[in-house]
């Protein structure tokens, strides 16, 4: 088996090749000076492999000690990202591991920073397919096809269904236990482009922007308990008749970013600045989330996503009409390649 040059003979030729060339320039070298050049360069590549071994050795042992850090997460016992915080004094954005009412261990991702920090990923909205219309990978509405004897679809708004890893949240969808075990006041919203690693998941999203005046109180404390209040289904009534809208604090963006990620018609019925919950649209279908923004009129299929599974044949999936006119060209009904091709993430403080 051929290993290739051993790397001292490489440096001994080297430096052999660049003494010829120094004996060429100046034939009066003596053998003593041809010697000592030798020496110091060997000398010289000596230290400089050295100061490689330990840099080497310094980076292995720091992974090593932020690993260890890392792994210490799991000895925390809490049931929320905010009890991490307050008990254990953790201010560092990332995964951790809590453990619900009955007893489960689970691992999600922390917002320590934001507005004071405790926030906890409990869910992810990710569209794989604009083209899907209700088909693998539509967890949000239906994985089922757009069945009018299924008229929840999957259901998983209001169930405790669980999927997906924190880990792979902007590029499949997610559900932890956090989603109905968790007792919360607030939520916090990230718009993240699709497929970005975890660690760069705050510097990338387009949007990001939580509520600060307590709804979830009203609603039982988390979105299992408030979709159960109103039930994501077809055929519900008016278009009207919606569920709450609740206004947000922009920590990146604001209601102008917001209008402008969506197309030209659907910014003529909703208003920028809110979160809403169970939208209606003028085929009765309700959107579970209209994410930035308070509908005013019927087409919430343009800016609201989720819902049940039995839509308007070309509305069905989880970002149910977001490319009706061009996908991400931004134009009549669609909204833009930045909202179509970022996923939802949920998050309760």
């Amino acid at each position: 088996m051929f290993y290739g040059p051993n790397p001292r003979d490489m440096l001994y030729l080297t430096l052999l090749f660049s003494v010829v060339l120094v004996l060429v320039e100046d034939a009066s070298l003596t053998t003593l000076q041809i010697e000592n050049f030798i020496s110091e360069n060997e000398e010289l590549a000596h230290t400089e492999a050295i100061r490689d071994v330990e840099m080497t050795q310094n980076l292995t042992r720091t992974n090593f000690e932020h690993l260890v850090k890392l792994s210490n997460r799991s000895s925390y016992v809490a049931r929320s990202c905010k009890e991490i915080r307050d008990r254990y004094n953790e201010h560092e954005d990332g995964l951790y591991y809590l453990t619900t009412a009955n007893g489960m261990v689970y691992q999600t991702f922390c917002d320590m920073t934001t507005a004071g920090g405790g926030w906890t990923l409990v869910s992810s909205v990710h569209e794989n397919n604009i083209h899907g219309r209700c088909t693998v990978g539509d967890r949000w509405t239906s994985q089922q096809g757009n069945d009018a004897n299924l008229p929840d679809g999957d259901g998983n708004w209001s169930n405790r269904n669980t999927f997906g890893a924190a880990e792979g949240a902007t590029s499949d969808d997610y559900k932890n236990p956090g989603y109905y075990d968790i007792v919360a006041e607030d939520m916090s919203v990230w718009h993240v482009p699709n497929n970005f690693p975890l660690q760069h998941w705050n510097m990338a999203a387009i949007l990001r922007y939580h509520t600060d005046n307590h709804f979830l109180r009203l609603y039982g404390g988390n979105l299992l308990e408030l979709f159960k209040q109103y039930q994501v289904r077809y055929n519900v009534g008016s278009c009207m008749n919606r569920g709450p809208a609740v206004p947000i604090v922009y920590d990146h963006g604001d209601r102008e970013s917001t209008k402008m990620l969506y197309g030209p018609s659907a910014r003529a019925e909703f208003e920028p600045g809110f979160i809403t919950f169970r939208a209606i649209n003028n085929e009765r279908a309700a959107m579970a989330i209209c994410s930035g923004v308070k509908a005013t009129g019927c087409n919430t299929e343009h800016y609201c996503i989720g819902g049940g599974g039995y839509f308007d044949p070309i509305q069905c999936g989880d970002f149910p009409s977001f490319e009706y006119d061009k996908l991400g060209g931004q134009q009549g009904w669609s909204a833009s390649r930045e909202m179509t091709e970022a996923a939802v993430l949920l998050f309760y403080r």
